[in-house]
């Protein structure tokens, strides 16, 4: 992993229950990997983080003896190849801990976007304006929320919001309605979650299938007041069109804490917008959050060696549909 997570990721605890477990080498970034492969060939498993190279089979044939990799951190789509899983090597992360800050999150913008607490900052802030009272606030009773996707971080915030008496709508169409119900969520169009939602909360994966899911008729369809908020990935938005929406409906507010160009451009429109706020993509896991996703690791090593099945393997069927 890059150094600068070396601390940040594993701490004292978790590094000596590695060492209670694995013979443990000192840490090393992806230069000294891929630049001096030969010298951890005796290598069995790998735990990485941000900053891990892909695993090519280039990269694999001078590390003949990995058996697992352990990844504390979100998705390994930018890591994992083919010749991984065709030389049999296993490989978890750590997505599903990394899901909880992430959900957190979320949950606490929707929270204070349901209240158009965005606005009464900028109004505060920008013009010393006290507004307490507006039609246009739905609060956190009998309002209507609405959810793009079901995965890790859409169910935790589906189970979030049963602590509110608000309305759970969402779109996915890869979960059933019994499921759905399960989690207290009645399943919608697309079009209807935009269009019913006093709150939509984006948590879709970027796949090949919602690459610029997310046009100018949704948001264009939204409710007068509504909120848009993404946490998931900016490439799932067409931003051109949201921008052009935005504009016209200064009524709107998104909140953005992934845009598809990271970091956005001096000169992005997003940034002039008194109806838009960004954040620099820290919804997942940002200071002591990342030892959750080392302990989580040091877990699945655990596991790896009692010969317990992993809670956050990923098979080579699911690369695609991860976030």
């Amino acid at each position: 992993m890059d150094a600068e997570f070396f601390s940040e990721v594993l701490g004292p605890s978790e590094l000596q229950r590695l060492r209670e477990s694995v013979q443990l080498g000192e840490p090393i970034t992806a230069g000294q990997l891929t630049g001096q492969p030969t010298h951890y060939r005796d290598v069995e498993f790998i735990v990485g983080s941000w900053g891990m190279p892909k695993l090519s089979a280039e990269l694999l044939a001078e590390l003949p003896r990995l058996r697992a990799v352990f990844y504390a951190a979100g998705t390994i789509k930018f890591i994992a190849t083919e010749a991984l899983w065709d030389r049999g090597i296993r490989i978890t992360n750590a997505a599903l801990a990394n899901a909880r800050p992430a959900a957190e999150f979320a949950f606490a913008e929707i929270v204070l976007s349901l209240k158009r607490a965005w606005e009464r900052i900028f109004l505060m802030r920008e013009k010393r304006q006290f507004v307490q009272r507006d039609p246009l606030v739905a609060g956190c009773y009998g309002a209507t929320v609405g959810l793009l996707a079901l995965g890790k971080i859409g169910r935790m915030v589906a189970e979030k919001l049963r602590t509110l008496d608000v309305n759970v709508i969402a779109y996915d169409p890869f979960v059933s309605v019994a499921e759905a119900s399960s989690l207290g969520v009645r399943l919608c169009s697309l079009a209807e979650v935009f269009a019913a939602a006093e709150v939509v909360s984006c948590h879709l994966p970027s796949t090949p299938q919602t690459q610029h899911l997310l046009r100018h008729e949704h948001f264009a369809g939204m409710k007068l007041g509504a909120t848009f908020i993404n946490t998931a990935r900016g490439s799932v938005v067409r931003e051109s069109d949201m921008v052009a929406v935005l504009k016209s409906r200064p009524d709107l507010y998104a909140v953005l804490d992934v845009t598809e160009h990271e970091p956005p451009a001096p000169d992005d429109p997003l940034f002039a917008l008194p109806n838009v706020v960004l954040t620099p993509h820290i919804a997942g896991s940002v200071g002591l959050e990342c030892r959750r996703m080392g302990r989580m690791m040091v877990e699945e090593v655990e596991r790896y060696l009692a010969g317990q099945p992993l809670e956050g393997e990923v098979l080579r069927e699911q690369l695609e549909m991860l976030a």
